[in-house]
Parts: C-alpha cells; structure tokens; sequence
C-alpha cells in the first residue's frame, strides 16, 4: 500500500481470514485495540453477523443443529448477510472515515462454500464478488496454521464451537487447500502470516506492516 496504514485520516477496510482454530478473530481483536491506542477511529466487525439480518442468519447457519442446510442454500445466505452488511455497516462506517476491521469477507466464501462443500467455483466467484457491492478489502490478514493444529484448538473449546467447527478433518482440508489457491494467485493485498507461535508473536507480526 502506498499510504501510511497509521493515518488517521484515511479510511481503510481490514479483513482477517483463516480456517477454523486459526486464531483470526483473537488477532483481528487485538490490532483493533492497537490501532484505536494510536488513535485511529476503528470499527470492529465480522461475517456472518454484522446487523440484525446477519445475527440471525449467523444463528440459522452455524448455531441451529435441527437444520441441515443444502449447500447451495448456505452459500445463498452467506451472501445475502454480506451484501446487506455491507450496504448497512461497512460502506457508512468507511465513508464516516472509520477504519473497518472485519472477521471474515468474500475469501471465506471462496475458500469454505467453493472448496469445503464443493459448490461450482465459478458460481461461487460469481456471487461472493456480486455480494460485495464492489467493496474490495485495503489487505487481508490470512493467519496460517497446520490443519491438526487448529482441530486441536477448537477442540479445547468446546462451549464455543459451532457446526463449521464440528466439520471433519477432510472439510478443513479442503478449505484450507482453498485458501493456498488464493494466495498462489498471488494477490496483493493478501499478507499471510505464520499462525502456530504465540498470540504476542502473531500480533507483533501483524503490526508490523502499521510501522
């Protein structure tokens, strides 16, 4: 990027992204609260979830287990409580010159909907950009972490975990296989940071590119 991330006075949207157990949400927390001591104005966020419409969608898809949801129709939703985000949420709260930092954008649709359940990625590409609004992250945290890795952390959380989480092995693998394919595009915006050492390590390497 060629301005400086630390300029209160420019906008910019933030997006973290990972596979289950990554740590993405615990980062994307922590450098809101580093960005906001430097005194940045900072809006936190994440998908699905941003509003009213995207709390109950995030409850249907990852919390409801009386529901079994069609694939196609859990890629459908995904959209719907992006695009609404985004018209509600992240377009006012960029123009208001908040910087947004969100838990999740248009790549985990890629990765969990066009490679984890396998749905036709060109359709995929097709709707998770269409849900965007033309709204195009500034850069995209990808917290990179072994797949055994990260099932073990979810599994010392069990109160908190949600139906993606319970997926098997093999559903992981194929997100995170999803993610690499991304990244081998090699788009700009995507800074991938090593994800296995401690929370203070991964912090300070994300801070690095606010220096």
């Amino acid at each position: 990027m060629n301005r400086s991330l630390l300029n209160s006075e420019v906008s910019r949207f933030i997006t973290f992204e990972g596979i289950d157990g990554s740590g993405k949400s615990t980062q994307a927390k922590l450098l809101a609260d580093y960005l906001s001591s430097k005194g940045i104005r900072v809006f936190f966020t994440r998908e699905p979830g941003g509003g009213s419409l995207g709390e109950a969608i995030r409850a249907d898809i990852l919390d409801r287990r009386d529901i079994d949801i069609e694939p196609y129709a859990e890629l459908c939703l995904f959209c719907a409580d992006r695009a609404q985000h985004v018209r509600e949420i992240i377009l006012p709260k960029l123009r208001d010159g908040y910087t947004v930092i969100c838990d999740r954008y248009y790549d985990s649709t890629l990765a969990y909907q066009g490679s984890g359940r396998e749905v036709d990625p060109g359709l995929v590409h097709r709707m998770a950009m269409a849900s965007s609004l033309g709204v195009e992250p500034d850069i995209t945290f990808f917290l990179s972490v072994p797949v055994e890795q990260a099932l073990l952390r979810l599994k010392s959380r069990e109160k908190e975990k949600n139906k993606m989480d319970e997926e098997p092995f093999e559903f992981h693998s194929r997100v995170n296989e999803g993610y690499r394919q991304l990244i081998e595009k090699g788009t700009p915006r995507i800074k991938v940071i090593e994800a296995s050492g401690s929370l203070e390590e991964i912090q300070m390497e994300i801070r690095r590119f606010f220096e």
